[in-house]
């Protein structure tokens, strides 16, 4: 269990950066009964999405004293971000204060893949190189992609629409909820207090497209095909939706990941940390099936 550092009545102090994401908020609710002074970082002070007894630590990146104020006696740091163009300059920030404040140890949430252009995969590496050159303990997760992102093909799959870039690559899709389960291992181990570490994180194994979709015709009854297509012509389809130039880019730049097979690893990193298998990403549409029905 985690010792406090003695500064928070005895009780270890863990900040959570992103306690309202997908990995965030099922870390939250896996800590929160926890023996610990529990604390979300928001830039949002009127946040609601947070249980009662998590603490709020209202933080404002334009103003670096505010990051390190909010992690002062802090012990451990979760470290996640959304998707934007301020999130190398971001989280940086927040690393830097994690150092200045004395933060025994970073989880920061990354990518696997390989080395790429591709947002936001770019910016993890930048990230990552940035907490390389400190002194500090540091346990980088990266989770290949989450099984979630299949529920944006719900809409089109129950108007028979859905297709993509892919082709028959393989995937090795990884539950929102594991991910969350290694990030409270990390947090809690005090074995390797100072260690600097990766960890890639799978499901249990890899899956295609068209193998997507023979199970959502199995669990729907009907017959459910992916509908091939080009990088261009999946762009097209993606902007047509009304989705900005960004967002299709980083969704076609994730389908040639996959077309290339490029995340199809399968690890057992998640099952030694946790101590249980990692969810399936059938496992995953058998509980959210109601997200493709007409």
């Amino acid at each position: 269990m985690l010792k406090s550092s003695g500064t928070n009545d005895g009780r270890p102090r863990i900040a959570v950066a992103g306690a309202t994401g997908r990995v965030g908020s099922a870390l939250i609710a896996s800590l929160v009964s926890e023996p610990l002074d529990l604390v979300a970082l928001t830039r949002n002070p009127d946040v609601q999405r947070v249980p009662s007894d998590v603490s709020l630590a209202v933080v404002d990146f334009d103003v670096p004293s505010s990051l390190k104020d909010a992690l002062r006696g802090t012990d451990r740091l979760f470290l996640a971000h959304g998707t934007s163009p301020r999130q190398v300059g971001n989280e940086i920030a927040l690393i830097d204060a994690a150092v200045g404040a004395g933060v025994g140890h970073i989880v920061k949430l990354s990518a696997m893949g390989p080395a790429s252009r591709l947002h936001p995969m770019d910016w993890h590496m930048q990230i990552e190189a940035h907490l390389a050159t400190l002194d500090i303990g540091y346990t980088v997760l990266r989770p290949s992609t989450f099984v979630d992102v299949l529920a944006r093909a719900g809409a089109q799959v129950a108007d028979d629409s859905w297709g993509g870039a892919a082709g028959d690559g393989l995937v090795n899709l990884i539950d929102t909820r594991d991910v969350a389960d290694v990030a409270r291992a990390a947090l809690l181990d005090d074995a390797h207090p100072t260690a600097q570490r990766a960890c890639h994180l799978t499901g249990p194994r890899a899956v295609s497209m068209p193998e997507i979709a023979e199970e959502i015709s199995k669990l729907l009854g009907r017959t459910v095909t992916y509908q091939q297509r080009s990088a261009a012509e999946q762009r097209e389809k993606l902007l047509a939706s009304g989705l900005n130039e960004f967002v299709a880019d980083l969704l076609v730049g994730l389908d040639r990941l996959f077309r290339d097979s490029a995340l199809a690893e399968t690890t057992s990193t998640v099952e030694n940390l946790t101590g249980h298998a990692p969810r399936s990403a059938a496992d995953w549409l058998s509980e959210n099936i109601s997200k493709f029905r007409k």
